[in-house]
């Protein structure tokens, strides 16, 4: 609480100083930002928790080859004093109820500083972890429930990252860089996208955005801080036959720019955070699901994350643009099933959104994981096969073209999705962040851009990156006319056809609050469900070993020698990894031979590393820890380690155990 404390008085102290010789307000020339940077880990359930993003019953998870993490930037204007704070966090939602209980916590530990309206926590999107953290029915359905401890690992996780940030806050610099990513992503629904208007589609060159925005931190004295990216693909290079925990592209990118900087995870790490945009029609796979599991599904992380990486390496090292004025935030929550749209947002008619609803083709999946029936499953082609009255019982007059397959917003006690959702838009200098709850197409998220950039000053040189899914999420969002074919896309828009011309309202509302320094309406208070949620989420009984073994004793050996490209492995009488997450640990160490002592040189965090779980009897685990050596591996003698914690029948005490392969070589 003290160290929290210090952290506060520092924070206030910077600004007073560098606050002393500018009128508050007056911030146009600005170039001086107090900003600080932290990484925490978040990595949940690895076995035995159904996982997150292809709503597949059988994909259970069954360990990790990476750990997931929230990365937290705290940024401040001397100028006029205000703060605002970016989350990025290797998550496939970000759940509503896990921002509700972080604003909630930091309010707890900081009073008014921080609040809803300056906390901006967004999602990477990868597919490839445990479940079970919403608050909405229907994002744990296929979960088969809520998670008590992954969501509190969330929340937590995401709250000391904040709290590091805030520890290392400094005066800074900003640098903003722009590059084009091609090759990477393509659009999975074309047939959707063609459907907007030719001359709207003429202003672009691809049907995906390849631009890449960057923001490089640095502190006065020339010491790095981190960086945040924005560039639009799906974490979904790992497909739903993979079992291991893991970010993705993203979460890959992410682990090579911090290896550059020798990141040890530590308080004060260097932080790089790869921020998901406008990809909610956005692939990394051009010819539907070519990842997969096994090292078929990390090719194709690699596939899409090293480019990504070498991108942003590229605008980050030549990065020159400053980061000009001051800091600013506007946040109203609105209700989203009910929202009256001017006319000048629409087809020039009045409209209003619809009660939440999924359609038929959302059932269908997409190409990038597959579901039941098939996309494009509209009113239309319904009624081709069956009497027009058939289709008039599966839609309302609101939803339009949409077969509805499942109506969202009138379970009880409380709607399966939220509908109380949160509009943001940071300005940091002359960039502005605007923060959805949603998958946005990518010619939604253009739609979104341009309507923000006609409220802002032409005579500012305003750059404009859209942060999805952030502070809640409800499926997606697509264009009008993407809507009326019922792909995948279109049927998960559940709040009808005019849902993206309440955005552009919504956001234009915003942004000219930010110009003219004026307030804007907060909107109702969503309710927070996390107290009233059942935990669902079997822990372990206990564990057991084989007659005359024990913990951590080797049940299959490493060989002898090996050459570096060969992947070693050794199996360990181990425990269930329920017991303990080992947040900021690890459940594995190589280490290498050094002047007679044994340095680790790898953990699970390592992207070449893989811990496997499986159940052995009843109560027993067998633990698989495999390291696909690289080429520039140093010749030596190196061995594995396993860390594990097991749980006792009768005291229920959980204990740690420590477990060593045999020594091999590397030739």
């Amino acid at each position: 609480m003290i160290r929290l404390l210090l952290a506060m008085i520092l924070g206030f102290t910077t600004s007073m100083v560098f606050a002393a010789n500018q009128t508050p307000g007056s911030c146009q020339d600005n170039s001086i930002f107090n900003i600080g940077a932290g990484i925490y880990d978040i990595t949940g359930p690895v076995a035995e928790q159904r996982m997150m993003g292809y709503a597949m019953l059988d994909q259970v998870a069954s360990g990790m080859y990476s750990r997931l993490w929230a990365r937290a930037f705290v940024i401040e204007s001397p100028c006029n004093r205000k703060r605002v704070v970016f989350v990025n966090a290797d998550l496939g939602q970000l759940f509503q109820g896990v921002k509700q209980q972080v604003v909630h916590q930091l309010q707890q530990k900081y009073g008014d500083l921080y609040s809803d309206a300056n906390v901006l926590i967004t999602a990477t999107h990868q597919h490839s972890g445990p479940g079970g953290y919403s608050t909405y029915t229907l994002y744990n359905l296929s979960i088969l429930g809520f998670s008590r401890k992954n969501f509190d690992t969330i929340v937590d996780g995401i709250v000391e990252a904040i709290d590091r940030a805030q520890m290392n806050m400094t005066s800074a610099t900003i640098k903003i860089a722009k590059g084009q990513l091609t090759g990477v992503s393509f659009n999975r629904s074309p047939q959707s996208y063609v459907l907007n208007p030719e001359n709207e589609r003429a202003s672009y060159s691809s049907d995906v955005d390849t631009e890449m925005t960057l923001l490089r931190f640095d502190s006065l004295d020339g010491k790095p801080i981190g960086m945040i990216n924005w560039f639009p693909v799906h974490g979904v290079s790992m497909n739903n036959k993979n079992h291991l925990i893991n970010g993705d592209n993203k979460g890959y990118a992410e682990y090579l720019f911090e290896k550059d900087f020798n990141s040890d995870y530590g308080a004060n790490a260097f932080v790089a955070a790869f921020a998901q945009a406008n990809a909610g029609d956005v692939s990394p796979n051009e010819y539907g699901h070519e990842g997969g599991q096994g090292l078929e599904g990390l090719k194709a992380v690699e596939k899409a994350g090293r480019p990504q990486y070498e991108v942003a390496r590229q605008l980050y090292n030549n990065a020159k643009e400053i980061v000009r004025g001051g800091v600013d935030f506007r946040h109203e929550f609105v209700e989203m099933d009910k929202v009256n749209i001017d006319p000048q947002f629409t087809d020039g008619q009045p409209h209003t959104t619809c009660p939440p609803a999924i359609g038929v083709s959302m059932l269908a999946g997409t190409a990038d994981g597959e579901g039941v029936g098939k996309q494009g499953v509209t009113c239309d082609t319904v009624s081709r096969v069956l009497p027009a009255f058939v289709c008039e019982m599966l839609t309302t007059s609101c939803q339009g073209a949409k077969p509805i397959a499942l109506e969202l917003g009138n379970k009880k006690p409380y709607p399966w999705v939220p509908t109380i959702l949160p509009f943001q838009e940071f300005k940091i200098g002359n960039v502005v962040i605007a923060a959805a709850p949603f998958e946005l197409t990518t010619m939604s998220g253009r739609r979104i851009k341009a309507t923000i950039r006609q409220s802002l000053p032409q005579s500012e040189n305003n750059h404009v990156v859209l942060s999805a899914l952030s502070n809640a999420y409800v499926q997606y969002i697509t264009t009008h006319e993407e809507y009326q074919l019922q792909r995948y896309e279109g049927a998960s828009t559940v709040f009808g056809p005019w849902a993206l011309a309440a955005l552009q309202q919504e956001f234009a509302r915003l942004t000219n609050a930010l110009v003219q320094g004026s307030a804007v309406d907060a909107g109702p208070t969503p309710v927070d469900l996390s107290g009233f949620q059942i935990n669902l989420q079997t822990g372990v009984v206990y564990d057991s070993t084989p007659s005359g073994k024990q913990f951590g004793d080797v049940y299959q050996d490493v060989n002898q020698t090996y050459q570096p490209g060969e992947t070693v492995t050794a199996v360990f009488i181990g425990a269930h990894p329920k017991n303990n997450y080992r947040i900021q640990d690890t459940f594995l160490e190589i280490q290498r031979l050094e002047n007679g002592q044994w340095n680790t040189i790898r953990r699970d965090r390592d992207w070449d590393t893989e811990y496997r779980w499986q159940r052995y009897g009843f109560a027993g685990s067998l633990v698989t820890i495999a390291w696909r050596i690289p080429a520039d591996v140093f010749p030596g003698q190196y061995r594995i380690v396993h860390h594990g914690d097991w749980k006792a029948f009768w005291s229920r005490k959980i204990s740690p155990y420590t477990g060593y392969s045999s020594v091999f070589t590397i030739t």
